[in-house]
């Protein structure tokens, strides 16, 4: 199966969580819901990622998904291009070097499908390409620099979208 390199905008919600409880119980409502693991993204950096879901901490579903495969992203390197979009297609993480992030689920694709391994450590232009508004991007990108952790869904119908956003707001997460 060929991961999707574009997410349409409108059906791509987003948000940033300042606390990994939040994120957890975002995370955690979202598949109660019956979002689907391979339709929700997870963004953070990858000190973040050894902070709250390294050895020692408390195991969660949002954890797992952090963390598995961890090992396989982080041994890539400096071969992003075509390995990512396999990774991300068998929804490990997938740590991009030069930019520090860990990601998860869609967004991984979408942004080695646009070209995100060879951007240099362009979090902006990555995430635009992906289809994430620029005024969004920066504002996501200060909060991953403070420890934040963004969850992105690739909802599969307005209605969908509709129901990520009330349940990310619900549990605190936000926008820009």
């Amino acid at each position: 199966m060929t991961p999707n390199t574009t997410l349409n905008r409108d059906q791509f919600v987003t948000a940033i969580f300042d606390s990994r409880e939040d994120a957890d119980e975002a995370y955690t409502a979202l598949r109660a819901k019956g979002i689907r693991d391979e339709d929700i993204s997870v963004v953070m950096s990858k000190d973040t990622r050894d902070r709250y879901f390294g050895a020692g901490t408390e195991e969660t579903e949002l954890g797992n998904k952090a963390t598995e495969g961890a090992g396989v992203g982080g041994a890539i390197g400096g071969t992003v291009g075509g390995i990512v979009g396999l990774l991300a297609a068998a929804a490990a993480p997938v740590v991009f070097p030069g930019i520090g992030l860990v990601l998860s689920g869609p967004l991984a694709a979408a942004l080695a499908g646009a070209g995100a391994g060879g951007l240099g450590g362009s979090l902006i232009g990555g995430l635009v390409g992906a289809g994430i508004p620029e005024e969004r991007v920066k504002h996501y990108e200060e909060g991953l620099k403070k420890g934040g952790i963004v969850v992105g869904v690739h909802a599969r119908s307005a209605a969908e979208a509709e129901a990520v956003r009330d349940i990310l707001h619900d549990h605190d997460g936000h926008r820009a």
